[in-house]
């Protein structure tokens, strides 16, 4: 009997134990990893095809490097090579790369792109961000919170600025978790009601304060990430001027709790949404959850492909 695939289009897709699966064996194979244990055998023979519309760091080089780690290949996609939706269908890349490929991570502009992927395909579809989600990066970070204060349930976690893909993955990871989520951002802004929908069907809520500083009072965590998302760029002037006054700095940091940490998805825009003395202060936990997205994909592919 042939399994049925798995995806990760969205958090709000996946129970709590399935977060925690991926989480408690991302730690094990960090762990192993800097022991020297070797993991290339969990995914000999398999490719997973890298599918990207827009630029990156830490989703191209992370995802490969896992694949590599797992014993597998990475086959890199880029704009020009396959423009979804605009040199052939949707449907047709997606039914196309599941006769060559073992899965599929898509990092696309319209979450819509990702879901019809997901729709047509018959290999796991994995989001590696969208316009309205980031599950990937959400995994890697609540494994980072985990390591470093050793729980989830009852953490408050502040996200200072935009409510954009993040943030929104970022809502639906704490309220399966146990997180409170407290939202800083200016008046005007505040998250969807799909998000809303989501976050209170797992039980959670989300607190919005107009207030940066009050928000981040008493908090365990401070997260923050970039004002303006790509493809917002006709927008870029008005948005920096509406999130004045949303810094994260020293002085901000000052109102959370003594041992809160801090963290940024990057990349960062020093001097706008964080100062470059906050992110290289003793509370910085932002080129650790860097690391953290690597090991807690290859616990995700190892679990979707393996």
């Amino acid at each position: 009997m042939k399994l049925q695939k798995r995806d990760l289009v969205s958090l709000a897709d996946w129970s709590r134990e399935e977060i925690w699966e991926v989480l408690e064996l991302a730690k094990r194979l960090k762990e192993e990893r800097r022991a020297g244990i070797r993991h290339d055998r969990v995914l000999r023979g398999k490719t997973l095809a890298l599918l990207f519309q827009k630029p990156s760091l830490r989703t191209r080089v992370s995802f490969a490097v896992g694949m590599e780690e797992l014993g597998g290949n990475a086959l890199y996609l880029g704009p020009d090579e396959v423009k979804l939706g605009v040199r052939e269908t949707i449907e047709d890349v997606a039914l196309v790369l599941s006769r060559y490929v073992h899965g599929v991570m898509a990092r696309v502009f319209e979450h819509a792109v990702v879901e019809e992927l997901a729709r047509f395909a018959t290999v796991p579809v994995i989001n590696g961000l969208s316009d309205m989600y980031h599950p990937c990066q959400a995994l890697g970070d609540m494994l980072t919170i985990w390591e470093w204060k050793r729980h989830l349930e009852g953490l408050t976690l502040v996200f200072v600025g935009d409510p954009n893909n993040v943030a929104n993955s970022l809502m639906i990871a704490c309220a399966k978790l146990g997180l409170r989520f407290r939202l800083a951002c200016p008046e005007g802004y505040g998250p969807g009601e799909e998000i809303l929908r989501h976050v209170r069907g797992s039980g959670g809520e989300v607190e919005v304060i107009h207030d940066p500083a009050e928000a981040v009072e008493g908090a365990e965590v401070v997260y923050t990430d970039v004002w303006v998302s790509m493809g917002e760029e006709a927008i870029a002037e008005r948005k920096r001027r509406d999130f004045a006054g949303f810094t994260v700095d020293l002085a901000l940091l000052g109102r959370a709790k003594s041992d809160s940490i801090l963290m940024h998805c990057l990349p960062a825009h020093y001097g706008e949404e964080i100062t470059y003395e906050a992110a290289r202060s003793r509370h910085s936990m932002i080129f650790e959850q860097a690391e953290n997205r690597l090991h807690a994909q290859k616990a995700l592919l190892a679990l979707l492909l393996g």
